[in-house]
């Protein structure tokens, strides 16, 4: 079987509108590696999107899923409900940042998260209207689109958005947005379109995903959370990307002295099992009536199985720290390479969410291009990146965080040969 042969069929067989960064097909994945179906080998540093951060089929993930799977795979929480989705929904209150106390809700996608977190908002305030940022990625629903703050190619073509959303500037250093500017924005939109009153939540990334690894700064997060306390808003922390080790801590808002009302994950907490959550404030998350929230497949019992082996390993196996140290030693190679290649205009992220930014040395304007270029060559080298952005001009480093010593050196020569190979052409 060969890729090209499966990527024709694909063309023939599967929607357009679902989008594909690489032609290779996958026959087996073992931590950091994958391999093709026609054998061929890669490193793989985009690890589902950041969602195998312990690595493809870690043994004590495998282990808890086989176990589940000997017991049962469904019955609907709702319908009958099971011991390990209570002990998991304890776990999380107990981790997730807030020094309150908290409730959990279990669904399936990181999305799904996310518009229960604003159903939630707006239930408990009683209030419609939600403010959200630039360049922000919030899922492909029609809330989660029109919470993202990118047109291109999330909401082109789909008709009007939901009502009452706003978005206001997101600080990025590099071009010169401020946590002043953002906060202005906001100010403006309290001033000239929209009563603070009326406010049920404030949503943002900690790290912005897809709009380009933008770390918030921490005065942003002080001033969204002082906001929210005046005006009594929800506060919303969408760690769906940042979340389970990630950016160093169990969760990036650790690093910033606030805690979020409400934090939707997913992503890292599956270990690649689908399963997504939000926990928040109790008496925020108790305002719903019974049947308002959750879904046939939330909280599926061997998703559950597989985030409980999730949080074990992160915790045995120290992943916070390895993903502080692997970021410094990225961060170092990548400032080496800064030395030769004037594409380079920065080098941001919190721990092991390291990204890079590439503009045209003359003119400063962002540069696809080049971005594409270094992504490709990479992959002709056996190395897997991603690249994102809202000009589509960084690439993002999202390796497992239990990748070996040897695959991450491997990964790094390869990486220093691709950005070379790309500023030939």
């Amino acid at each position: 079987m060969k890729n090209a042969d499966v990527a024709l069929r694909r063309t023939e067989s599967i929607a357009r509108g679902v989008g594909m960064q690489t032609q290779i097909y996958v026959d087996r994945a073992l931590n950091s590696e994958v391999w093709d179906i026609e054998g061929n080998r890669y490193i793989d540093f985009a690890a589902g999107i950041a969602v195998v951060n312990t690595g493809h089929r870690h043994p004590k993930v495998m282990a808890a899923v086989h176990a589940q799977l000997d017991k049962f795979t469904h019955t609907c929480h709702q319908v009958l409900p099971y011991e390990n989705y209570i002990h998991l929904g304890e776990r999380l209150n107990a981790i997730v940042p807030g020094d309150f106390p908290k409730k959990t809700v279990f669904v399936t996608t990181g999305a799904e998260a996310v518009e229960n977190a604003i159903k939630v908002a707006r239930y408990a305030t009683g209030r419609s209207a939600v403010i959200a940022f630039g360049g922000a990625f919030h899922g492909r629903t029609f809330m989660g689109m029109t919470l993202t703050g990118k047109v291109e190619p999330y909401k082109k073509g789909f008709g009007a958005m939901m009502p009452d959303v706003y978005h206001v500037p997101f600080p990025q250093e590099v071009h010169h947005i401020s946590t002043a500017d953002a906060m202005a924005g906001i100010t403006k939109l309290f001033k000239a379109d929209l009563d603070p009153a009326r406010v049920a939540a404030i949503i943002f990334e900690p790290v912005q995903g897809e709009g380009g690894f933008y770390p918030a700064p921490a005065d942003l997060v002080k001033a969204i959370r002082a906001l929210c306390d005046e005006h009594g808003i929800v506060m919303i922390a969408d760690e769906v990307q940042t979340g389970f080790a990630r950016t160093g801590n169990m969760f990036a808002m650790e690093g910033y002295g606030v805690a979020a009302d409400i934090t939707t994950m997913a992503k890292g907490l599956g270990g690649g099992f689908p399963i997504a959550a939000l926990t928040g404030k109790a008496s925020l998350m108790d305002a719903a009536n019974p049947g308002g929230l959750g879904g046939t497949y939330g909280g599926n019992p061997i998703g559950i199985a597989a985030a409980h082996a999730v949080l074990d390993v992160i915790a045995e196996e120290k992943l916070c720290d390895r993903a502080n140290e692997l970021g410094s030693r990225l961060k170092q190679k990548l400032e080496s390479i800064r030395s030769t290649t004037p594409e380079i205009v920065d080098i941001r992220g919190p721990g092991f969410m390291v990204a890079v930014e590439f503009a045209n040395p003359q003119s400063h304007e962002p540069d696809a291009g080049f971005t594409n270029r270094v992504k490709n060559e990479a992959q002709k080298r056996g190395l897997i990146l991603l690249t994102c952005g809202v000009y589509s001009n960084v690439v993002r480093f999202l390796a497992p965080i239990t990748i070996p010593d040897a695959h991450f050196t491997e990964a790094m020569a390869i990486l220093e040969e691709s950005v070379a190979a790309a500023q030939k052409g």
